[in-house]
């Protein structure tokens, strides 16, 4: 591919990519932006290829998923898998449901596996190669997330 097509991809997904850095970098903006520098300058240099069977958008977000956690850890804010804590469920106050505060409340996979799919559109297959899972552990995490979700949902509704 060459510098304009590459120049043409990053406009064409803007958007969407500082969405998933954000969401990435644990809804910071201002670390999202840093990301999405490094991203697009590793691959306007050729440090980031893309190969011809892969989708464009699926290598992009893997390129910011990995930067993101290499510069969180580089900033000490990164917390593995392990140390996941379960968050204490805490009342709605506003007439409508904060979907983004319930979405912030999954355990981290299950966050990134249904921001992927519900936000950025992308299929449990191309979520698998972003993330880098075999699809039958998507698929978990998919359920998983939709399943708690409904249940603070209905617990909001039934309190209101």
């Amino acid at each position: 591919m060459n510098r304009n097509q590459l120049e043409t991809l990053l406009r064409q997904h803007h958007r969407e990519a500082y969405l998933w850095a954000r969401q990435c970098c644990g809804f910071d903006g201002e670390s999202a932006k840093d990301v999405i520098q490094l991203v697009f300058l590793k691959i306007l240099e050729g440090k980031a290829k893309l190969r011809e069977d892969r989708n464009a958008k699926t290598w992009l977000f893997s390129i910011i998923r990995f930067t993101a956690i290499d510069e969180l850890r580089k900033a000490g804010k990164w917390e593995s898998l392990e140390n996941e804590v379960e968050v204490a469920w805490e009342e709605a106050e506003s007439d409508e449901v904060n979907y983004e505060a319930l979405i912030r409340r999954l355990p981290k996979m299950q966050q990134e596996v249904m921001l992927m799919i519900f936000y950025h559109g992308m299929t449990l297959e191309q979520t698998a190669e972003v993330l880098q899972l075999h699809i039958g552990t998507v698929r978990t995490h998919y359920e998983r997330g939709k399943k708690r979700l409904k249940e603070w949902i209905e617990k909001i509704r039934i309190e209101k």
